[in-house]
């Protein structure tokens, strides 16, 4: 699944931007490229650890990406930021 993000920037603030930047489109896009590959260095790394620590893994670590991310969202444990937020805010049954 792709996604296409749509920014909407205001005269002012466009002018803002223009002070400093050559090129704003390129400057999001470079933003958000710095931001995935963040995201996926620390997903990467919190998901080997846990697959190392996992005794009942028995199969292998994807040594590409792609494979990785779709062997990681495959499993049942896995839970976007979304949801492991909503966990965090649901009270455990039985308390206060």
């Amino acid at each position: 699944m792709a996604i296409t993000v749509t920014i909407n920037i205001d005269d002012t603030d466009q002018a803002v931007l223009s002070n400093d930047l050559l090129n704003i489109d390129e400057w999001v896009q470079g933003a958000v490229t710095g931001k995935i590959n963040n995201c996926w260095k620390r997903m990467q790394q919190d998901w080997t650890q846990r697959l190392m620590d996992d005794e009942t893994f028995t199969g292998s670590i994807p040594s590409n990406k792609a494979d990785f991310v779709a062997m990681i969202t495959a499993r049942d444990d896995y839970q976007t930021r979304a949801e492991r937020d909503a966990a965090e805010e649901t009270p455990a049954e039985g308390g206060e």
